[in-house]
């Protein structure tokens, strides 16, 4: 018995230890960027290979976000109707307030956590689906910095505002300003500079482009499904 207790720890102990290697070699500093004009051009780039024009006339969009959660986002409005498991909000994100789906089956605490729920799911969803037509939104600073890899990013910060506000996001561009991936140093992922693609690109009927999917390394995949 002695002897299995000991050969567990060692393997706990021998986990443990190859996480933290794990996290000594792949957490990365946020660089420092060099804010301006170039880096608020560089920024406009990005929106325009999208069609950025298009994405401010969608007036309305929905998707599924990993299968999870589902959106019906009236942008003139500025309306969402928020569904996961069996629920369903009606949000209005501007006001962070809301009507939830048969309310009166629920005491006033849970529908006010159903709401403040469905803010951070949208919060959250919406930017892995719009992301890069947000680096001009208010409380945002940006900058060009060199990754330690050599490549050149755009380095995106929400000072303020969302569920996360200090957030920085360093976007990879090719050859005609459009993402391919981007680095992220948020609070809510464990490592600095974790990288997702941004990939397999969907146009919608207004012209907009949105990417579909965003891997990451393992094969983790945050996709965005039945967007219409």
């Amino acid at each position: 018995m002695k002897k299995t207790l000991r050969i567990a720890s060692l393997v706990f102990l021998g986990f443990i230890l190859l996480l933290f290697v794990f996290y000594l070699v792949n957490n990365e500093k946020l660089p420092e960027g060099k804010a301006g004009p170039e880096a608020d051009r560089l920024a406009n780039q990005m929106m325009a290979s999208l069609n950025v024009e298009a994405w401010e006339n969608t007036q309305s969009v929905s998707w599924t976000f990993k299968g999870i959660h589902s959106y019906e986002w009236d942008r003139n409005e500025n309306i969402v109707v928020v569904r996961w498991d069996d629920h369903e909000v009606i949000l209005d994100p501007t006001n962070k307030s809301g009507i939830v789906q048969n309310g009166e089956n629920y005491g006033s605490t849970e529908i006010e956590g159903m709401i403040d729920t469905a803010w951070d799911y949208f919060n959250n969803d919406s930017f892995w689906l719009c992301a890069p037509f947000k680096a001009f939104d208010p409380g945002t600073e940006r900058s060009i910095v060199q990754l330690k890899d050599g490549r050149q990013g755009l380095k995106v910060t929400y000072t303020s505002g969302g569920s996360t506000p200090g957030d920085s996001y360093v976007w990879i561009l090719d050859e005609n300003h459009r993402p391919t991936s981007v680095k992220m140093w948020v609070s809510i992922l464990p490592l600095g500079g974790m990288e997702f693609t941004w990939e397999n690109y969907l146009t919608l009927s207004s012209g907009a482009m949105i990417a579909q999917d965003h891997i990451a390394f393992g094969g983790l995949n945050i996709d965005i499904t039945d967007i219409d």
